[in-house]
């Protein structure tokens, strides 16, 4: 699961090493108007609520850091890239099962319910895809070639074989 994950979000270091903070804090692109840099951020909060609740065996998915730096300047992206991968190394394959309560709002205010740790990254690696997805259509409307064909890829997405090259 570790590698997995980390092969992922080595994907995002790999676009910021190659983009202006200009290009990454960049806002213009409708229909959102987000930036590749608020998604960055985004999905490292996701781990980061996994990882500051690891102690208490509470995470709260709507306790999110955003760290205004990490959205805006690719140095900061890079370097909260790089805590998240730091700390999956951290873990041993048992904490998967570790039980622990994860809190989020749905939309009509918070729940809780309990995951194991392993479900929970499981749940911020299938989330930080979702967003790479978003941040490959940013990319392409400023003219930013993808980091590699598999970028927002879901692995079980099929894919178009006149597409894979």
């Amino acid at each position: 699961m570790i590698v997995a994950i980390d092969k992922n979000l080595q994907r995002g270091i790999k676009l910021l090493d190659a983009i202006s903070d200009e290009q990454y804090s960049d806002t213009s692109i409708p229909p959102y108007y987000s930036s590749i840099g608020a998604n960055t951020r985004h999905i490292l909060d996701v781990f980061a609520c996994v990882f500051n609740g690891l102690d208490k065996k509470c995470v709260d998915f709507s306790d999110r850091e955003r760290n205004q730096l990490a959205e805006q300047k690719t140095a900061h992206g890079i370097a909260y890239f790089k805590e998240v991968i730091e700390q999956l190394y951290c873990l041993e394959a048992e904490d998967f099962d570790t039980i622990i309560s994860v809190t989020d709002d749905l939309g009509t205010g918070k729940v809780t319910a309990n995951y194991t740790l392993g479900s929970a990254l499981i749940q911020a690696h299938s989330h930080a895809i979702h967003h790479f997805a978003s941040i490959g259509f940013i990319i392409h409307q400023l003219g930013i070639e993808l980091p590699d064909a598999d970028f927002g890829y879901n692995p079980t997405t099929p894919k178009n074989k006149e597409l894979v090259k």
